[in-house]
């Protein structure tokens, strides 16, 4: 039996059949609306001379249009017609009021209740059943929208508890900061959409070489982020065939092979892969389309970078390889293009100059210059939400 109320994802309503209801004390005129109706095997005729059971039997039945008498023993038409519409299951079903006379005052009191139509009874049956159908299609019509935006609800629904699934997970695989005589780490992520494109970490490749990294795919969304796990697992798991993880050239040509942008749905990600000697304090590094790596010491600051283009956009690319002593006490930061290429209010960019002197700058409060850095940049764009996903990395050496 149908209702009057949104089925059930899944429930087609591409069949749903025309369902009337009439309520009117005298059963002849239910006798005769039925034989007006019985030739029309799509409609669905039903038929009560009890008005104070009409709410009851609508709510069963469903209809989608009511035919209401207005005036019976038991309980007033307009009345009646009221509480059809503070009555959830039949609030929007059609109403089509009859009324044996044709009165501007009755009819005018009638649609201010509620009602959608009005007709002398007994109405010609070709009149009648076209305002049946006129109805009763449009409310069918309501019904399928309604259905179709339940469906999409549960879907969306669906669909953000699997992104925020998804999302929880690359955060897991984030490093944990590290606080540890030799070296302490901070960062922040906040990607632009539920799931971002940046990726970042670091690693002991043997008791002598730590590797740090940070990506950077185009584009945000699953299939960005799908690709940055990739290309971050490669790393961190060290799956790269042949390639000696303390070698930054290597590491870069093989990852430009395996990710060749046409195998991976015409992406690409931008890099800064850098490999720190311990015993030494020798860092070797390489990027591909990347912004530097900045590095304080001692009041002096440098940029530490690489130019090549991103990692996947051409095959057999070459990679250039730098080299810097980190002193003692010196500060890395690695990071994103999103944390820096922002609008002011005003309308004009933010330099990657003004970024490195903002990074310059002393903390306010031990341990949070990170967070220090992202309100900064947030303050001056006038919003807390970034266009592009924000990475940022602290090493403290």
């Amino acid at each position: 039996m149908t209702t009057s109320v949104p089925p059930t994802p899944g429930t087609s309503l591409a069949e749903h059949k025309i369902v009337v209801l009439l309520i009117d004390d005298q059963r002849i005129i239910g006798e005769a609306v039925k034989r007006m109706l019985q030739s029309e095997t799509d409609i669905e005729y039903h038929y009560t001379c009890n008005p104070l059971d009409a709410l009851e039997l609508a709510g069963q039945l469903g209809p989608t249009v009511i035919l209401q008498d207005l005036v019976m023993p038991e309980i007033d038409g307009i009345t009646l017609v009221k509480s059809f519409r503070a009555h959830e299951a039949t609030a929007l079903v059609p109403m089509i009021v009859l009324s044996s006379k044709e009165e501007p005052t009755t009819k005018a009191e009638a649609f201010a209740a509620g009602a959608n139509d009005y007709l002398v009874k007994l109405p010609d049956p070709v009149e009648l059943i076209a305002r049946i159908r006129y109805h009763s299609s449009a409310y069918i019509a309501l019904l399928q929208r309604n259905q179709a935006f339940a469906a999409l609800e549960e879907s969306q629904k669906a669909l953000a508890a699997e992104l925020s699934e998804a999302a929880d997970y690359v955060r897991s695989l984030l490093p944990a900061p590290v606080r540890q005589p030799g070296m302490q780490t901070a960062w922040v992520f906040i990607p632009c959409s539920s799931l971002g494109g940046d990726a970042f970490g670091y690693f002991d490749i043997d008791d002598d070489h730590i590797a740090i990294f940070l990506l950077d795919v185009c584009n945000h969304g699953v299939g960005s982020a799908l690709l940055s796990v990739s290309a971050m697992n490669a790393l961190m798991g060290r799956t790269l065939v042949d390639v000696d993880f303390r070698q930054p050239i290597e590491v870069m040509s093989a990852l430009n092979q395996v990710f060749l942008m046409e195998k991976h749905n015409n992406l690409y990600f931008t890099l800064w892969y850098g490999v720190m000697k311990k015993s030494t304090r020798q860092l070797r590094y390489s990027s591909g389309g990347h912004p530097p790596a900045v590095m304080f010491a001692g009041g002096e600051t440098e940029l530490l970078r690489c130019r090549a283009m991103p990692i996947g956009t051409l095959e057999g690319m070459e990679f250039e390889e730098g080299q810097t002593q980190i002193p003692e006490g010196a500060t890395l930061f690695v990071f994103s293009d999103g944390i820096y290429e922002i609008t002011r209010q005003s309308g004009d960019e933010v330099e990657l100059d003004e970024f490195v002197e903002i990074l310059r700058q002393p903390e306010q409060s031990p341990g949070q210059k990170v967070n220090e850095v992202l309100e900064t940049m947030r303050e001056i764009q006038g919003r807390a939400h970034f266009d592009d996903d924000v990475s940022l990395m602290e090493f403290r050496l």
